[in-house]
């Protein structure tokens, strides 16, 4: 998640569909691992879906501040 949050600052401090690129590919990443915890049983489901809707948010919120 460390990666994800680097790569949104990376890409509000310069908007480029690369930094975009990189942003949705670490997401993906993060996304993943969230959602192989919820399976395994190591996050509630809850839980895993609250942690999802932070990443989009914080992502919404930059490219708000970008514009």
């Amino acid at each position: 998640m460390k990666r994800y949050l680097t790569a949104v600052d990376a890409y509000a401090a310069n908007p480029t569909p690369e930094a975009m690129a990189e942003v949705q590919r670490t997401m993906s990443a993060a996304y993943s691992k969230i959602d192989k915890a919820v399976k395994r049983g190591v996050l509630h489901p809850n839980n895993g879906a609250r942690k999802k809707s932070r990443l989009a948010k914080v992502l919404k919120s930059k490219e708000a501040a970008a514009s």
